[in-house]
């Protein structure tokens, strides 16, 4: 698994090679700089070597869940197309009552989040714990079917991951709007939660990880409201939302003050 070439594991992960510097990508940690099978975030200070270190860096995973994300995709020696990896089964973790609490407290607490955003969503099961106490927020399609889960960790370590077999393509993790004037599209379901808790009119929705073109962004774009990409503003997204924009230009930027909507309402509350 460590062999697997680092620019498939990029590629499979939704990350931008850089236009001007074959050695450059943008991911949702930052860009990094590969040479060979060796990995370097700047920004953050950090890399590695092989396939392995690189998915435990881009999703902020151990070891056994890194080599677990890589034999679900390459297995066997064999490497498939970069566009059509295989696909595992949803496997959504069941919910954990008993964790509910600390799961709220820390949304509520830690992340300023109204409770008042939080309890339906708890409610309607878009958002629950699970047996590890991590705060799980469907996504979900069009007709309302879960398709996959961001997870976001609620104990001191900080950690943020997806549900095995997540179909990110297919649906999302979204806040209804009473009085719909906008659409904004956040890099998270924390960030869109913070982001909806400063405007409450706009329908604010996470793309799980700064990607340019997600294929339900095409139904969405036939809506007559304005559409907002509000990635956060870091390099990263900053070119994800530049690519976005060359795409789709009907799109307009939103930039957060801070590095990302979470932080901006911490600020403000």
């Amino acid at each position: 698994m460590r062999a697997v070439p680092l620019t498939l594991v990029l590629r499979c992960s939704g990350a931008q090679a850089d236009h001007a510097d074959p050695h450059k990508w943008h991911t949702a940690q930052g860009v990094l700089s590969v040479t060979g099978t060796q990995f370097m975030n700047w920004h953050l200070g950090r890399g590695g070597g092989g396939a392995i270190d690189l998915v435990m860096h881009l999703y902020e995973l151990g070891f056994g869940q890194a080599l677990e994300w890589l034999e679900s995709r390459f297995t066997s020696g064999v490497i498939p197309p970069v566009n059509a990896p295989p696909r595992l089964p949803l496997r959504l973790p069941p919910p954990v009552p008993e964790h509910l609490a600390q799961v709220r407290r820390y949304l509520v607490e830690q992340r300023r989040l109204p409770a008042a955003l939080i309890d339906p969503l708890i409610q309607a099961g878009s958002l629950y714990a699970d047996a590890r106490a991590n705060a799980v927020f469907l996504l979900r399609n069009s007709p309302g079917q879960p398709v996959g889960a961001e997870l976001r960790g609620t104990n001191l370590v900080p950690w943020r991951g997806m549900v095995p077999g997540s179909r990110k393509d297919l649906g999302c993790f979204a806040i209804p709007a009473t009085t719909l004037e906008a659409c904004v599209l956040c890099e998270s379901a924390i960030d869109a939660l913070s982001c909806h808790a400063l405007h409450p009119s706009a329908r604010c929705l996470s793309t799980a990880g700064a990607r340019p073109d997600p294929a339900w962004l095409t139904n969405l774009l036939t809506q007559p409201e304005p559409i907002f990409c509000a990635f956060d503003a870091d390099v990263t997204g900053d070119a994800m939302a530049q690519a976005m924009i060359a795409l789709h230009p009907s799109i307009r930027r939103l930039r957060p003050t801070r590095k990302d909507w979470n932080d901006v309402l911490c600020s403000e509350t």
